[in-house]
């Protein structure tokens, strides 16, 4: 790079930080966006659960300005989404993953394993939503098939699914313009 003094300066080009912040939020935009219209269309009623959440201390540098300081998580919290599509309880979890080749049971916690085996257990359905960003490919998992996968990393296993188990045992959920993540598509062909 020329400067007006005539002194010349290598160009650097710092590399891009990667930011996490925004990680995971994508599919679960397009998921907010698909349950929406589900639900203005009349076929479904499915809502992001919140996350219960115990509020400790609240700083107000103003009254319309409250902001806070501290809070802290009520409870584990379950899966991600819950409602109800033609009679049946629907329950699933939402996760991408950037990695090419599986995606981390670490991901999923013991606690949403267990809830998705009592929502089975009680008639209704429940499973995952796995994205893989690097094929831009978003699938549905049973969560009968995530429960054996869950086992075996206790047996010895892989504690990871593999994307090709995945591909083979999932199912492919398609994209269409205004149900993004039509997930619905590949429940009526599975449960329905």
């Amino acid at each position: 790079m020329n400067y007006p003094n005539g002194q010349r300066k290598p160009l650097t080009i710092k590399p891009k930080q990667t930011s996490f912040s925004k990680r995971g939020m994508t599919l679960e935009e397009e998921i907010n966006e698909t349950t929406d219209f589900y639900r203005i269309q009349g076929q479904a009623v499915i809502h992001k659960k919140p996350t219960p959440v115990q509020i400790v201390n609240v700083h107000y540098p103003k009254r319309s300005a409250a902001v806070i300081t501290e809070a802290y998580f009520k409870q584990a919290s379950t899966t991600d989404y819950n409602g109800i599509y033609k009679g049946k309880y629907i329950d699933f979890e939402a996760k991408e993953t950037k990695n090419k080749t599986s995606f981390p049971l670490a991901n999923i916690h013991e606690h949403q394993v267990h809830h998705m085996q009592q929502v089975i257990k009680h008639g209704g359905i429940s499973f995952v939503i796995l994205r893989f960003r690097a094929y831009e490919e978003t699938y549905l998992f049973d969560a009968k098939d995530l429960f054996v996968c869950w086992q075996e990393q206790f047996d010895g296993g892989k504690k990871s699914i593999s994307y090709d188990y995945v591909k083979q045992s999932g199912y492919l959920i398609p994209f269409h313009y205004q149900k993004k993540v039509d997930f619905l598509t590949v429940v009526d062909k599975l449960y329905l």
